[in-house]
């Protein structure tokens, strides 16, 4: 019985029509802005009104480079490529240099219309993704005032806030460093490498703090719902200290 089973399924696969590739799939509309301003040593970049995916990478130039990358999903009005430019260009992401130890970095979106309201990008204008890649000089200050999505920043020895309505914070810091964290998460986890002290917040929350009188870096994070992970990075001379890697 099972081997007649099997045969009738095989036979009623073979009926099917092959699957076929839909020619007409295109890749999603995207659009790559980039910008470049000076920045004196120890300067402050001010990020305000970001969505979506926000990495921050600390790097030896005295400049801030803001890559910018816009995107629509696959299925957003294939037949009409000329609505998803107009949705794209109506998000706008500007940097500002507003005196020489100073960068803001803004980003604007339409209002929403309609009676329905969407707590996120839902539809037109608010499909647009957002992906930013900012490189920043090592020992900037960065003040951080995300929407919804993720918070990544590396390396930076500057001091750091950063808040976030939804999502998740993460930074990569200096294994050697020292650092006064004051970090906060009405719904959700804070999890950190690095020492101090843990408490529950209302049950849902969770926040985590210390504090050292030979402080260099100052960290205040602040998420509303989602992570707060700090983690350890090595530096190049910590990382030729560790053992080769034996192929096995």
């Amino acid at each position: 019985m099972r081997l007649r089973a099997s045969v009738l399924a095989l036979g009623l696969l073979g009926m099917l029509p092959p699957l076929q590739c839909d020619e007409n799939l295109k890749p999603p509309a995207l659009v790559t802005t980039t910008q470049r301003l000076d920045l004196a040593p120890g300067g402050a970049i001010h990020v305000n009104g970001s969505q979506g995916d926000l990495y921050v990478e600390a790097w030896d130039q005295p400049q801030v480079e803001l890559t910018v990358t816009k995107f629509m999903p696959f299925e957003y009005a294939p037949g009409h490529p000329e609505q998803a430019t107009e949705h794209m260009e109506a998000v706008r992401v500007v940097a500002e240099q507003k005196s020489p130890g100073e960068v803001d970095i803004s980003t604007t979106v339409p209002a929403r219309r309609g009676v329905l309201w969407y707590p996120t990008f839902g539809t037109g204008t608010h499909k647009v993704t957002i992906e930013y890649m900012i490189h920043v000089p090592r020992s900037a200050k960065l003040v951080i005032h995300h929407g919804v999505g993720l918070v990544s920043v590396s390396g930076v020895t500057g001091d750091i806030q950063a808040t976030c309505h939804r999502g998740d914070i993460v930074l990569w810091l200096p294994e050697s460093g020292v650092y006064s964290i004051d970090a906060k998460n009405k719904f959700g986890k804070v999890s950190s490498d690095f020492s101090g002290r843990s408490a529950a917040r209302f049950l849902v929350g969770q926040k985590f703090a210390n504090a050292s009188p030979a402080t260099v870096q100052r960290l205040y994070l602040r998420m509303g719902f989602g992570g707060i992970t700090l983690k350890p990075i090595l530096s190049a001379s910590e990382e030729k200290n560790l053992p080769p890697v034996v192929a096995k």
